[in-house]
């Protein structure tokens, strides 16, 4: 019963299978093995565009490596205030870019809105050269608090961003868990939104450590194959990176791990509601965010269930925890078992019986 993460998960054995096959043999080094030129082959064809690929080990080097190739050193880029870039890579897209400085938004629901955004750019900038120039935007999909972007709702954002003259990043973590539960097109939830660079999580989602900048405008990219070895995460034996994907975007791979953690999240989601629990948040990928009684939280605990205990200001407004309940998070991944689901719901519901 382990709902910490899907961090938490290992990988595909699909993609471990790859990536025993890859490991026989010799190919070229630094990414200019076969393995890496099919997934740059595949993902022009599943983008639906020329586009640029640079694989990296973490999600933490894509989104500042990202970021980088769109903000100076003295820009700023705009994001929501609990977005991973924000709070979870200890500076790094800071690092990256030379200085830049992130602005953070409190949208509800994990979101940015383009009321606030809009708002922000049309402010006056005070005193040049005093202060940071507004460069990009990051959205991250799907968000923090679970929920995602419509391509909609990104292009309006995206068309706010560009008529200001920023470029638009997005942080697709769980970039294939949003894509499943909107059922469109990764080009119509990307470049033909308006995003200029993503990065395309696979380690949450059955990969061992893969992820891949995608730059959709070739020339913005010009510079990011310096930056990635610079910043020491052009790996030697880059088939490693390439064979992990290969697997992982092969046949469609990638979005049936997707589903299959979505899936669980509904079944826990709905398990919970039944209970009588609060789901707190709308369940839009593979993240439930849920008010506990404490008496059930303590249960779980006790029966070797593991989440998180989670504050977020995200939450709509007028809901937070009543008398006795705390807020946790649960995420699925794509290995989460119906037994596991079911057993946490039998835990949860023998209390709510007590």
């Amino acid at each position: 019963m382990n709902f910490a993460s899907d961090n938490v998960a290992g990988a595909s054995p699909r993609v471990m299978e790859a990536l025993v096959a890859a490991n026989a043999g010799s190919q070229r080094a630094y990414g200019a093995d076969d393995h890496t030129a099919r997934v740059e082959a595949r993902l022009k064809e599943i983008f639906e565009r020329d586009l640029s690929v640079f694989l990296v080990a973490t999600g933490t080097a894509a989104n500042a490596l990202a970021l980088a190739t769109l903000c100076p050193p003295w820009g700023a880029v705009l994001c929501h205030a609990e977005a991973h870039v924000a709070e979870d890579e200890c500076g790094a897209p800071e690092f990256f870019t030379g200085g830049a400085k992130l602005v953070g938004f409190p949208g509800r629901l994990g979101k940015l809105t383009a009321e606030e955004i809009a708002a922000h750019l049309a402010a006056p900038t005070g005193r040049p050269p005093h202060q940071v120039i507004p460069s990009a935007l990051s959205l991250t999909q799907a968000s923090e608090a679970g929920t995602v972007y419509t391509p909609d709702e990104i292009a309006t954002l995206a068309d706010i961003a560009r008529r200001h003259g920023l470029g638009v990043h997005m942080d697709g973590a769980r970039f294939a868990n949003a894509l499943v539960r909107l059922g469109v097109s990764p080009a119509d939830m990307t470049w033909r939104a308006g995003v200029d660079v993503l990065s395309f999580g696979a380690t949450k989602n059955g990969c061992l450590a893969a992820e891949a900048v995608i730059v959709f405008d070739r020339d913005k990219a010009a510079h990011l194959a310096q930056r990635r070895k610079r910043g020491g995460h052009l790996l030697s034996k880059g088939r490693l990176l390439g064979a992990q994907f290969d697997a992982y975007l092969a046949d469609g791979h990638w979005l049936d791990l997707a589903a299959r953690a979505n899936a669980a999240a509904d079944r826990l989601a709905a398990g919970l509601a039944r209970l009588g629990c609060r789901v707190a948040l709308p369940v839009e990928a593979n993240e439930i965010f849920v008010f506990l009684p404490q008496a059930m939280d303590e249960a779980l605990r006790a029966a070797g269930a593991l989440y998180h205990p989670w504050v977020t200001s995200s939450l709509p407004e007028g809901v937070a925890a009543g008398e006795g309940e705390v807020l946790v998070r649960l995420v699925t991944a794509f290995d989460t078992a119906e037994a596991a689901v079911d057993r946490f719901l039998a835990v949860a519901g023998g209390q709510a019986a007590a």
